[in-house]
């Protein structure tokens, strides 16, 4: 980034000699970037972040079909990028089917091609999700999206740069990414828009990202974003087995020595470093503080909403009641944690646990 913020800072624009380095700059990044995802550089479209990535489909995507119906099909777990997107197109008039999921967090292909109606204009699935790391059937459903005359689009803020993504393998037509994910800077993320497809901007001004996403190109975050993709994409053999390992230690780790604990969502369909666990008679937000003393992060959830005191919409959606899934921490693993890590993990959890338990049952017994 650094040679884009101190010495080629110039608007990418401009015609001048500075303006063009900056210019070349940022199409190599897209470049890097459609070579990532097996796409091509005409189809990335750069954002402030997935969630406006997120909002630019949904919204471009339902405005530029108007014509062909307003219904809209979502998922009951979706991040609130796009849960709030199909709230507001609700608000707007449009139709809004929220299918539902199984108990491990899976949207069924049979409640997709239920929900499907001849005006249905887009389907959003996410491809893995935030809070349980379920990863979803994409393929499966956008074939059955597109039998129905219907586009799909993919929130894949969570997959890529840590299991392979591949838009042509996915059969998807819009797919979202944001570089906080894949250890690049925050602010700045993409749009997979399949050749073809059409939109309207969200930002009009103009003409930048071909006409699709007005303003002045982030140039040193979309530098950072292509070559933190680059790199993640280089090692993500390695880096998916590590992970891997280090999810399924801490998972049997906390099933085996902590009673009352469950995992949330599937055990083979997830993220390889998502471990999203329960305990019985435990409030979340006390145990992230307990942990947190003893130099252990961890979050309640999405980290979107960190702070309410309203359940998880995705526990309730695979079925937990609103007490149980209030006692839910999720562990993200990331490439610096060790198996160290996760065993002083495992050293300290059950203790802090049984202190916490007792706690509660002696202000209970007080009230």
């Amino acid at each position: 980034m650094l040679p884009f913020l101190t010495e080629s800072y110039a608007n990418p624009s401009s015609p001048h000699r500075s303006g063009q380095r900056a210019k070349t700059a940022l199409e190599r990044a897209r470049k890097q970037t459609a070579a990532a995802l097996n796409a091509q550089s005409s189809e990335i479209i750069f954002t402030g972040g997935g969630s406006e990535a997120d909002s630019l489909a949904i919204f471009g995507i339902m405005d530029a079909y108007a014509s062909r119906g307003k219904h809209f099909v979502t998922s009951a777990i979706e991040h609130h990028a796009v849960l709030h997107a199909a709230y507001t197109l609700k608000s707007r008039g449009a139709d809004v089917t929220i299918v539902p999921v199984d108990k491990d967090g899976l949207v069924r292909a049979d409640d997709v091609r239920s929900a499907l109606r001849d005006n249905t204009v887009l389907v959003s699935i996410m491809h893995a999700n935030n809070e349980i790391g379920a990863i979803q059937p994409i393929a499966e459903l956008a074939v059955i999206a597109h039998e129905r005359g219907a586009l799909f689009h993919t929130d894949a803020v969570q997959t890529v740069g840590h299991i392979p993504v591949d838009v042509k393998t996915l059969g998807v037509d819009a797919l979202s990414l944001s570089a906080h994910k894949f250890e690049g800077p925050k602010g700045v993320g993409a749009l997979y828009l399949k050749t073809g497809v059409r939109i309207a901007p969200l930002v009009v001004g103009g003409g930048q990202e071909g006409g699709r996403r007005a303003g002045t190109e982030n140039v040193p975050g979309i530098v950072a974003l292509a070559t933190a993709l680059d790199l993640a994409v280089k090692e993500l053999d390695e880096s998916q087995r590590a992970a891997t390992r280090l999810r399924d230690k801490l998972i049997d780790g906390v099933l085996n020595a902590v009673p009352g604990s469950a995992l949330n969502g599937s055990r083979t369909r997830r993220m390889p470093n998502n471990a999203s666990l329960r305990f019985s008679k435990i409030e979340a937000e006390t145990l992230v503080v307990g942990l947190d003393v003893e130099g252990i992060e961890a979050s309640t959830g999405s980290a979107c909403t960190s702070g309410s005191l309203e359940p998880s919409h995705v526990l309730t959606a695979i079925g937990l009641d609103p007490a149980v899934a209030r006692g839910t921490i999720r562990f993200s693993l990331g490439r610096s944690n060790t198996s160290d890590d996760v065993a002083r993990l495992l050293g300290v959890l059950p203790g802090i646990i049984e202190r916490l338990r007792q706690l509660a049952g002696t202000l209970a017994a007080g009230a």
